[in-house]
């Protein structure tokens, strides 16, 4: 299977994670006990955990979130992709969980499928899509919020095995609006590259990385949120004096900045 196929499943749900809410707009059905938040996006390049899921194209997409007041809540994101040697062009994600707290710790425990409505495994190639479970804590010190993520799939995208990641970070509101927001994150994967002749195992088609983010933030206007980030991996960096295969060269692990707008209602 090609390597570039592989990254596909790598999306977040919520791809727009990069983007700290500065502001949050919600609506409620209180007969319900609902609070249904819905979030609109465009940006440059729709990267999750520092790889490229559009191969350096502009993406569409919109988040969904409905929460109930006992912290029970499920969720929708969608996005258009771009997968060298695939045909799959759109990524529809379902969320599902319970967010609680203990004293001023936040917590979300949840799970997460990615689909790829549309897509069909090429001629001894795996399937794309796959489940996840995390862990998501926060903890806010004025003016600055803690945040961190880990996360589980007990067979991840391209059938390659046992996945794990973590992420950690804060985000920082400063004077005028702005929130900065650094993030580090490493992803471990069962099998990385092709295994051994005759192996009808999946393989997810690149080495364990890590990566770093720094994003920031402002509303706009009309509680439009303008997100500017770099973006660095450290499979995009040379090993030995030898440049590393990125899925087969596409150059989504490319290091960049991007651009997003978000409005949340």
């Amino acid at each position: 299977m090609l390597r570039s196929t592989l990254l596909a499943a790598t999306a977040l749900a919520g791809g727009i994670a990069l983007a700290p809410q500065a502001s949050r707009a919600q609506q409620t059905i209180d007969s319900l006990g609902l609070t249904v938040t819905t979030t609109p996006a465009i940006t440059s390049d729709y990267m999750f955990r520092g790889l490229s899921q559009t191969r350096n194209r502009p993406a569409a997409q919109l988040t969904l979130d409905v929460e109930h007041e006992s912290g029970v809540y499920v969720g929708a994101f969608l996005s258009n992709v771009a997968f060298a040697g695939t045909n799959a062009r759109q990524e529809v994600d379902l969320m599902a969980g319970y967010r609680f707290a203990i004293g001023d710790l936040k917590l979300d425990l949840g799970a997460t499928y990615y689909a790829y409505p549309g897509y069909s495994a090429p001629r001894g190639g795996f399937e794309l899509a796959f489940y996840e479970f995390a862990l998501r804590a926060s903890y806010e010190i004025a003016p600055m919020k803690f945040v961190g993520t880990a996360a589980y799939s007990p067979q991840f995208t391209g059938e390659s095995g046992a996945a794990y990641y973590l992420e950690g970070g804060f985000d920082l509101t400063l004077d005028y609006g702005f929130t900065v927001s650094p993030r580090v994150g490493y992803q471990w994967v069962e099998r990385n590259i092709v295994p051994a002749a005759g192996s009808r195992d999946g393989f997810f088609g690149a080495q364990d990385y890590g990566y770093f983010s720094l994003s920031v933030s402002r509303e706009i206007v009309g509680g439009i949120i303008g997100t500017v980030a770099g973006i660095y991996n450290t499979l995009s960096t040379e090993r030995g004096g030898v440049a590393n295969d990125c899925f087969g060269g596409s150059k989504i692990c490319d290091n960049r900045f991007t651009l997003t707008l978000s409005r949340p209602f």
